[in-house]
């Protein structure tokens, strides 16, 4: 054997001889973790895209840690406190190096991947074009306190469950990739008819708009048949929207397999139908088989514009985009603390609009940004699932300027030489905070397009539900309503309050100051609709804002006002008027209506909303000395006979008790006072209705005294001193009227509550009880904090009784920050869009002087704010200097 081959053959021993001493090394270096090491299972989320107390992710410069017990990601600055907090030494520290390719021959390369498994469902933070960027992945496994790390992969040396929770991290799918996944519909496959499909030359063309179903008069919902140019309605659906089916009908009769829906074309697609395969399905040649009928789809509206979905056939809509988005403009961007942007999450826009609002308010910014350290050190073991965590983590980030520097002097210096500008703000994700405060509601739990203005009553409600006990920054909105009804006949009249947080002004179209325009335009829209040409240029309605507040301070009718002077129905009258002002004020603007689809359609309006506002005009006065209230009474209730029925077996049953029913219950086990107790308060009706009764009340401090029973069974005091059944309110119940009550199957607390309304009167407390359902009452004996807050306007017949004032109701009332009532704007949000169902919002915001506009994760100096456009507006008090 030659010297150089015995020499290659000891240097592999000897290396052989390392690696297994490596290897054993770090086998007995994770010993004392393996109990802490766990294997991802069905139904865990990994959190390897972003940290939980900030928006640090792989590729930010200190990477992301993934506990590998929990499965929460950490930035750098934060890992130590879960460290400390868990005593869980193991975490995952996941790096992505990116950087823009060298140009030249390397420029069209494939983005370089070292270990490309690792990441292989990781989405980039950034928005990174793969044929510009490249990227490397690093991943090891960081051991605190010493951070000692081992580099990954390492399979011949970790443990073998080590490698099995490794590899299991590393291909769970990121935590919300996996959520967003499960809200959209399964891919769309292409039809098999795409390609083969028969067009008929039967010289038919479509118009541009004015399309009808050829067998009814439907508008809506209308579908092409692309093998006959056919244009039929679609189906109808159980709410009675949708159509009268005449597009299935004819396919049915045709078999021509494909339709598109109308009012979807744009230059990027369609939306289109298979009916033998009884999905909807992707078209590869759409362009092709809509020119075949004079559709060319280059000249549809864009369905995206940005990103966001706007709607076909709407062409006010184009202007009002360009408007409101300064698209003309060429528009500095802005850095730095405030100026941060949120990234829209696919139809988010909705959501970060109000909350970059929200984070504009001193008290948002001192209960959630200034408490930052407080917050995160008293969080949960999961912080991702704390209301007050997420807030804090997306003030910071909006607030800190972290996430919102400028380009260095360099990269400035070579986008000029490029002649190119490319460096925007990456913005800051709100997928943690967005899957938390959308949990559970059908609607903002979804990817899909949502109204800014109940969202901004939903956030409210969380924010009050989570500051039991501490300061509650949605005060600055609260504020009282004072509602006054006047019965015409006898002048007399009757004053409430409840709380609010939002005023609705009312869009009066006839107050148009451009009215004989609109009427003009109206006329043409028909006659090219009803002659399927093209549509005139739209017009604009422009609406005073005094006209709105005029339209909003009106007296109304009261429907069905049943006057307690009178004893009987009659005219009302009610006027609602400020009882206090709020620190800062909303409005918003009323532009939607419902179409015959009842989807939302929005009106096009334009309002010349002043930059500041006095309403001290507004003040309630209260009862006035000239004035009489109503009598306190309620009007009488007419019991359905099957009810009363009911309600009469149960007055005449007999109150001896049935020993029988008693001597089975005490068989049983229970207290023998017990069982007479539970039989006589369940009327007699058996072992099982008594058995019912002991459940519920056994645990009640007197459950096993003796029965007191009383001579006669009286359902209340007699009211035949109140006319017509009219009573007065705040007896309180005798228990026998409780028992028959409960005995019915309703529970005790609702009973006494439907009792004590209706002066004992048994009939009456049946009745209220079917028109004040369980959950009113738990709210209204709730906190407020678990009461949505209000946002109708002051006429909604939906409003907040004042049983739910406020989170702080006490004897003294609702706390409220009153104040004088001059106003200054300092933000809109507007909507581009014919329904609140799709398009996109932008909010702009007045910050040091200065106009500034947030569209999405883009932030600039705004040069022409579209105040006349907006949708909801947000005025903070003035001060009273």
């Amino acid at each position: 054997m030659s010297f150089l081959r015995r020499s290659k053959l000891f240097c592999k021993k000897r290396k052989q001889s390392r690696n297994a001493k490596m290897a054993a090394d770090l086998g007995e270096l994770l010993v004392p973790y393996m109990p802490t090491i766990r294997v991802p299972k069905t139904g865990d989320r990994v959190f390897k895209s972003e940290c939980a107390f900030s928006f640090d992710s792989p590729e930010s410069e200190g990477g992301l840690y993934v506990c590998m017990n929990t499965f929460l990601g950490f930035g750098r600055e934060h890992v130590e406190r879960h460290y400390r907090k868990t005593g869980q030494s193991v975490y995952m520290h996941l790096k992505r190096h990116v950087k823009e390719k060298a140009t030249g021959a390397a420029g069209g390369a494939i983005p370089r991947r070292r270990n490309g498994k690792v990441f292989l469902d990781l989405e980039l933070n950034r928005d990174f074009n793969g044929e510009d960027y490249e990227y490397e992945d690093e991943v090891k496994l960081v051991i605190f306190p010493d951070h000692f790390e081992i580099p990954l992969p390492n399979i011949e040396e970790l443990p073998a469950l080590v490698t099995i929770a490794c590899d299991a991290v590393l291909n769970a799918p990121s935590a919300y990739k996996k959520q967003e996944l499960e809200s959209w519909d399964e891919e769309i496959q292409v039809s098999r008819h795409a390609r083969s499909l028969r067009q008929l030359d039967n010289g038919v063309r479509i118009p541009p708009s004015g399309w009808k179903c050829q067998k009814c008069e439907m508008r809506e919902n209308l579908w092409l048949n692309l093998t006959d140019g056919a244009v039929l309605c679609g189906k109808w659906f159980f709410d009675g929207s949708g159509g009268n089916g005449h597009a299935l009908d004819h396919y049915k009769e045709t078999k021509y397999p494909l339709a598109v829906k109308l009012d979807t074309i744009t230059p990027d697609g369609a939306d289109v139908y298979s009916f033998e395969e009884e999905e909807a399905v992707l078209d590869p040649h759409i362009s092709e088989h809509l020119s075949h009928f004079g559709i060319d789809m280059l000249q549809m509206q864009k369905r995206t514009e940005n990103g966001h979905h706007t709607d076909n056939n709407s062409r006010p809509r184009v202007s009002e985009w360009e408007v409101i988005q300064e698209s003309g403009m060429k528009l500095k961007a802005v850095f730095g603390s405030g100026y941060t942007g949120i990234k829209n999450l696919g139809n988010s826009c909705y959501l970060g609009t109000v909350l970059q609002v929200l984070f504009s308010i001193p008290d948002f910014q001192r209960m959630y940004v200034g408490n930052l350290q407080r917050i995160f050190d008293y969080s949960p073991l999961d912080p991702s699932q704390d209301f007050a965590t997420q807030m804090a983590k997306l003030g910071h980030g909006l607030l800190s300027g972290q996430y919102s520097k400028p380009p260095m002097k360099s990269e400035l210096i070579e986008q000029v030489m490029k002649e190119e500008y490319k460096h925007q703000q990456k913005g800051v994700s709100p997928r943690m905070l967005k899957a938390l405060v959308s949990r559970g509601h059908p609607e903002f739990s979804s990817n899909r397009q949502q109204d800014a203005h109940e969202f901004f009553l939903h956030i409210l409600n969380v924010v009050e539900r989570n500051s039991a006990g501490s300061e509650n920054p949605s005060d600055v909105f609260r504020f009282l309503v004072e509602e006054r009804v006047q019965c015409c006949q006898t002048r007399r009249v009757r004053y409430t309050q409840r709380v609010d947080y939002c005023i609705q002004l009312p869009a009066p179209i006839e107050a148009a100051t451009n009215r004989e325009e609109l009427l003009a335009y109206e006329a043409k829209r028909r006659d090219a609709e009803e002659n399927t040409r093209a549509p005139p240029e739209p017009v604009r309605a422009r609406i005073p804002f005094t006209a709105c507040l005029q339209a909003f301070t009106e007296p109304e009718n009261v429907p069905d006002f049943w006057s307690s002077a009178l004893q009987a129905k009659s005219a009302g009258i009610k006027t609602s008027r400020f009882a206090s002002f709020p620190e800062y004020l909303v409005l918003q603007i009323k532009k939607f209506t419902f179409g015959v689809d009842w989807v939302p359609k929005k009106l096009d309006l334009a309002i010349d909303v002043p930059d500041f506002l006095d309403l001290s005009r507004l003040r309630a006065t209260g009862l006035q000395a000239s004035e009489e209230e109503l009598p306190d009474l309620m009007p009488p209730i007419v019991l359905p006979e099957d009810t009363r029925g009911i309600l009469n077996q149960l007055l005449k049953r007999s109150p001896e008790i049935d020993e029988a029913a008693v001597m089975q219950l005490a068989e049983m086990g229970f207290p023998l006072e017990a069982c007479r107790k539970a039989v006589y308060y369940t009327g007699n009706m058996g072992p099982e209705m008594a058995f019912n009764w002991i459940i519920a009340h056994m645990e009640e401090p007197d459950f096993a005294e003796p029965l007191t029973l009383p001579s006669m069974m009286d359902p209340g005091p007699s009211t035949s001193d109140s006319p017509m059944g009219a009573t007065l309110l705040g007896n309180s119940p005798p228990e026998e009227s409780i028992a028959i009550l409960t005995s019915m199957g309703f529970p005790r607390a609702h009973s006494i509550q439907a009792l004590k309304a209706t002066n004992n009167n048994l009939e009456r407390a049946l009745d209220w009880i079917f028109t004040h359902p369980e959950e009113e009452e738990s709210d209204a004996l709730s906190d407020m904090a678990d009461t949505e807050p209000n946002g109708n306007a002051f006429s909604n017949a939906n409003s907040h009784s004042d049983s739910t004032l406020s989170p702080d109701r006490d004897a003294s009332g609702p706390r409220v920050k009153d104040g004088p009532g001059r106003y200054e704007l300092f933000a809109f949000i507007s909507h581009m869009g014919a329904s609140t169902m799709s398009g996109h919002y932008v909010c702009h915001i007045k910050k040091e002087g200065r106009w500034v506009i947030y569209n999405d994760h883009k932030v600039c100096l705004s040069e022409r704010p579209p105040k006349d456009l907006g949708y909801i507006y947000f005025y903070h008090r003035l001060s009273s200097s």
